[in-house]
């Protein structure tokens, strides 16, 4: 029996998809809603071509990271934990002393930990470049200002 009218999916090749370069200024922006905004982009969701399985997403350049904006009481509460390896080795830091020291990790670990979980993410996650003030070394790649709504 032979069936008419059925619609197949569309799987994107990763030799067809076009990668863009953005730019995102996160002067005063509030840090989680810029970082889903930029995990979006990464991941290709916002192009109509999106597959799941296949890295569709573009690059994605920050610059003035050290002036993110966060609500309510983050600064003082909001706390960033790592491991050593050694025993005893856990260490604790605000958010606001990471600001301090290394302004890009913010942003690095917002955006990873909204993506996906998997080589593939780990992958996407390479085509974010985030600097804490207001030059940055991809002007050759022209990016665009990504609409931020």
């Amino acid at each position: 029996m032979r069936r008419r009218g059925i619609q197949k999916s569309y799987r994107a090749k990763p030799d067809t998809i076009s990668k863009n370069w953005w730019i995102v200024d996160a002067d005063g922006k509030t840090l989680g809603r810029l970082a889903t905004r930029i995990a979006t982009v990464l991941m290709g969701k916002h192009k109509p071509e999106y597959t799941p399985s296949i890295d569709s997403g573009d690059f994605v350049v920050v610059t003035n990271a050290s002036k993110i904006h966060v609500t309510g009481n983050k600064l003082e509460q909001k706390e960033y934990q790592r491991y050593t390896g050694y025993l005893g080795g856990r260490k604790l830091e605000t958010l606001k002393s990471l600001l301090a020291r290394k302004p890009e990790r913010v942003i690095q670990l917002a955006v990873r930990r909204m993506l996906p979980k998997t080589v593939l993410g780990r992958r996407m996650l390479g085509k974010l470049k985030v600097y804490g003030g207001a030059e940055h070394p991809h002007v050759a790649q022209k990016p665009e200002p990504l609409g931020l709504n």
